[in-house]
């Protein structure tokens, strides 16, 4: 509709709202310019405080308040098409070189994200506009690499993810979804040679396919069926291990995955019990006979230890009041069973469970091993004479000899450190059959007379004479040495 210039002054001049013009007197920019002494110092200083904003009503060129629901109504309408009042402004010649008036985009301004919002249809706060999930974003989105846009329309092939994989990058393995797309992808992963991919590829494998599909197609691939049983054994499933074995007709490792069961069993009788249930398992011939073992072995330490704790809670057996227990003997290994019966049960009549010589036969424990234990823990208990008669044998004519199938050399050095007299350790260095392991063994555990019978014995006056300078002055030693040195009976060596 055309208006005349009269109406449109008049149209203006009667709105009951002030127009702007440069010469307004309230005009705060005007004012801060005309009075220089007043700086600005913040964006209040430009915009309204939180008092006056309150009470300032914005609107916009159709006379509505900007916000509410009527101004909301056209400036939907004008954004589908109507551009009536537009149009209007445009034709106004008063108002010539301003023709092109902006219209408000959106209901945020820089104010009203600094002043907050205050009261119900005020403008957004900026933590309230940065959370609001429905309001559009005017910030354009930064651009990606087209080549990382590939990992989320999922259009790599098998060897281009095993290959992003193996770098460490993230990818999803889910769009492989056919058998086919999967075997590919694991022999992608074999190809590579490496066993984090491997894994990675078969824990995907594992959750996506029946056992029964998995087990038959690692049958055929055995790198893959390895890492497939490392894995399960790492992680402890012991279900999925026990199917796989029984699937593979592997007998022999269903039975020790079984039995290593036991580990988490952690009360005696129990783990009796689950040793009991492995004794028919296909086991090896060597296994088989270990598995026995075990079951007996942990039956007489069950036995030994409830006899054991009631002596020492009674307090009147003599060896376990001067050396009480500091462990349970149960689910300790054989040899420390041994060592335990030597140490607390040496004397006992070989009928009993507890018996050193019992363990002995029962187990078939080496003679070796038998003697070194029992060696040590006589030895630690100072029970010299049972030392003695461990190693004093009879032949058939009922003479004695000493006979030790561990070594001499070796029993010295287990009665040194177990701290036996000088005189003990003289007559077991004096047993050594080798002369330079002897004079070794005598001059470091200072065993003067078997140092000076032994360079005598070797006509060694020069040695002699060296060790006469390590002896102490004035002692029996070096006197017998000079006894020695002095002889006349003697033929030393040149």
């Amino acid at each position: 509709m055309n208006r005349t210039k009269g109406d449109e002054e008049e149209y203006w001049n009667s709105s009951k709202f002030k127009a702007f013009t440069f010469d307004d007197e309230d005009d705060e920019l005007s004012q801060k310019e005309r009075n220089p002494s007043g700086p600005v110092n913040s964006l209040r200083d430009f915009v309204d405080d939180d008092d006056a904003d309150d009470d300032l009503e914005r609107v916009s060129w159709s006379g509505n308040l900007i916000g509410s629901i009527s101004w909301s109504i056209k400036e939907t309408s004008s954004n589908s098409g109507s551009n009536h009042e537009r149009e209007q402004l445009k034709n106004r010649n008063s108002f010539s070189s301003y023709a092109q008036l902006p219209k408000p985009a959106s209901t945020y301004s820089l104010s009203s994200f600094f002043r907050g919002r205050t009261r119900p249809g005020s403008f957004q706060s900026l933590s309230d506009a940065l959370s609001d999930t429905s309001a559009k974003s005017y910030a354009p989105e930064l651009g990606r690499p087209k080549g990382e846009y590939r990992d989320y329309s999922n259009d790599w092939s098998p060897s281009d993810t095993v290959r992003r994989l193996r770098k460490g990058k993230v990818c999803s393995l889910e769009r492989f979804r056919s058998l086919q797309d999967k075997l590919q992808l694991l022999e992608e992963a074999v190809s590579m040679h490496d066993g984090n991919v491997i894994t990675a590829v078969l824990i995907f494998l594992k959750r996506t396919l029946s056992k029964e599909i998995l087990f038959r197609e690692l049958e055929v691939r055995q790198v893959a069926l390895r890492h497939l049983i490392h894995f399960l054994k790492e992680i402890g499933d012991q279900k999925l291990l026990l199917d796989l074995f029984r699937f593979l007709d592997r007998t022999e490792e269903l039975a020790l995955t079984h039995y290593r069961e036991h580990l988490n069993i952690q009360d005696p009788e129990k783990r009796k019990e689950f040793l009991k249930t492995c004794i028919g398992l296909p086991f090896s011939a060597e296994d088989s006979a270990h598995i026995q073992d075990h079951y007996t072995l942990l039956e007489r330490q069950i036995i030994i230890e409830a006899n054991d704790r009631h002596l020492e809670s009674a307090g009147q057996t003599e060896i376990f009041r001067k050396h009480p227990r500091k462990a349970s003997i149960l689910n300790m290994p054989l040899v420390t069973t041994l060592f335990y019966s030597c140490f607390y049960h040496y004397t006992e009549a070989e009928g009993t469970f507890s018996s050193p010589v019992n363990l002995k036969k029962t187990f078939k424990i080496p003679e070796k091993q038998y003697v070194l234990t029992a060696l040590a823990a006589r030895a630690k208990l100072r029970a010299w004479h049972d030392v003695d008669a461990l190693f004093t044998t009879k032949n058939w004519l009922g003479y004695t000899k000493k006979r030790a199938p561990i070594g001499f050399h070796r029993v010295v050095e287990i009665l040194h450190k177990n701290s036996a007299p000088v005189q003990i350790l003289q007559e077991y260095v004096n047993l050594v059959e080798d002369v330079d392991t002897k004079l070794n063994l005598a001059t470091k555990f200072k065993c003067h007379d078997v140092v000076i019978d032994t360079c005598r014995d070797l006509k060694d006056r020069q040695q002699l004479l060296v060790y006469r300078s390590k002896v102490d002055k004035g002692s029996a030693e070096e006197e017998k040495i000079d006894a020695i040195l002095n002889s006349s009976q003697i033929r030393w060596k040149n």
